[in-house]
């Protein structure tokens, strides 16, 4: 485990392997669970002052959901997430021609449309956040629909840590982040 500021970084964490193969996995994470993805507080109001630009994006079930209901939910939990259609898939969601599912907000940043990239927590998978004691744990999340990407973070060598570096650079800015690095090449060093 490593400290960094308030953020702890778990073994699982540093220790894993993993590159996104969306030609295998489709995105299931966008359509899968039992919640939506963890949203932050500010968020919803970037999704809300964004919204007329990610409407064109998404698909009618998204959109009906949140024109009835809001941008966000709750989970069972009492956390922010986002909505749901068919109890499932993120409202956001919307499906390229071979089946893989996209996110109508990172289509409608990507494209120049708002200034709102998506919720943190989906650019930071599969790692989740957990707030306690003042401390930000940065915990794996090893879920089975993720299998081909561990394969291929395998294949390739790719750490977690470097696979995440521009979202983690997006969360915590690029001072913490070159500072995990040299926590964690010292660790090895020390590991031998």
């Amino acid at each position: 485990m490593i400290i960094i500021d308030n953020v702890v970084v778990s073994d699982a964490f540093l220790n894993a392997r993993f590159c996104c193969n969306l030609a295998r996995c489709k995105g299931e994470c966008c359509v899968a669970g039992d919640a939506g993805a963890p949203l932050e507080a500010d968020e919803v109001g970037q999704i809300e002052d964004n919204l007329e630009a990610i409407k064109p994006y998404m698909r009618p079930e998204g959109l009906r959901v949140v024109e009835e209901n809001d941008v966000y939910d709750y989970d069972c939990s009492g956390e922010l997430v986002t909505p749901l259609v068919n109890s499932e898939e993120c409202a956001f969601v919307y499906f390229h021609e071979n089946g893989t599912a996209l996110c109508a907000i990172e289509k409608a940043y990507l494209e120049g449309k708002c200034d709102f990239w998506k919720p943190i927590s989906c650019h930071l998978y599969p790692i989740r956040l957990v707030e306690k004691n003042g401390f930000t744990h940065i915990l794996y999340h090893e879920w089975s629909v993720c299998v081909p990407a561990k394969r291929k973070g395998e294949q390739e060598g790719l750490p977690l840590y470097k696979f995440l570096k521009g979202p983690m650079v997006r969360k915590w800015g690029s001072e913490w982040y070159e500072k995990l690095v040299r926590q964690i090449e010292s660790k090895k060093k020390s590991n031998g």
